[in-house]
């Protein structure tokens, strides 16, 4: 399944909502640059508030595997893809550089973030919390998203995204309370593959535009 663009996408997921979630006490999470452009359709069609976890993923050297992520409250979440005796041995081999790299990302998150962030747990307490990205490959963000919820009593939570692979879904359908995919892949070509428009503001400018709506929400 190829999209036009990541609002099209966003258009068809809020159709799959709306119907029940409009008159529901929610807020959209976006977990990328790209996640805010599909959560963006679902917050308008839902009239509810659009925020972004920021986080920072942190990559295995010399592979294409996210070896966890970093988020904006300062946890590290392994990629619970991987057993314990991989995150034991890519621990021990990397111990320095994973440890640099955590600290890096955080730093990063800090200077975008400035002062106060863009999601705190007031936001989301009592609410169902609609996660939504813009393609899932691996379960890392998941897992730092959920870790980063556990503190925070929400009502449900609903995951959402217009691609993942099918470890994914397989994690989802434990730790979500519903799930909704459009396409679920099992040779997965990338995210960007699968939409023909793939422009993204700067990081930048998408935590401006979440800010932004947050404050028409206060």
């Amino acid at each position: 399944m190829y999209f036009e663009s990541r609002a099209q996408a966003g258009q068809l997921l809020a159709e799959q909502l709306i119907d029940k979630y409009r008159y529901e006490n929610c807020a959209v999470v976006a977990l990328s640059d790209g996640g805010v452009l599909v959560g963006e359709e679902i917050a308008a069609q839902l009239h509810c508030i659009l925020t972004m976890l920021v986080t920072e993923g942190i990559e295995v050297p010399g592979e294409s595997t996210m070896f966890g992520a970093v988020s904006q409250g300062g946890n590290f979440t392994y990629n619970n893809e991987f057993s314990t005796g991989e995150i034991e041995e890519y621990t021990s081999e990397f111990h320095g550089y994973l440890d640099d790299q955590r600290r890096q990302a955080f730093s990063r998150i800090n200077r975008l973030l400035g002062d106060g962030g863009i999601i705190t747990s007031d936001m989301l307490r009592e609410r169902v919390v609609i996660l939504v990205s813009d393609g899932l490959a691996d379960g890392a963000m998941i897992s730092v998203a959920i870790d980063f919820l556990k503190p925070i009593r929400i009502s449900k939570l609903v995951v959402v995204s217009p691609l993942a692979t099918i470890p994914v879904v397989d994690q989802l359908h434990v730790s979500a309370d519903e799930v909704h995919i459009l396409d679920v892949k099992e040779n997965f070509m990338g995210v960007d593959h699968y939409y023909e428009d793939n422009a993204i503001p700067s990081h930048e400018e998408v935590i401006a535009k979440i800010n932004e709506n947050i404050l028409n929400w206060q």
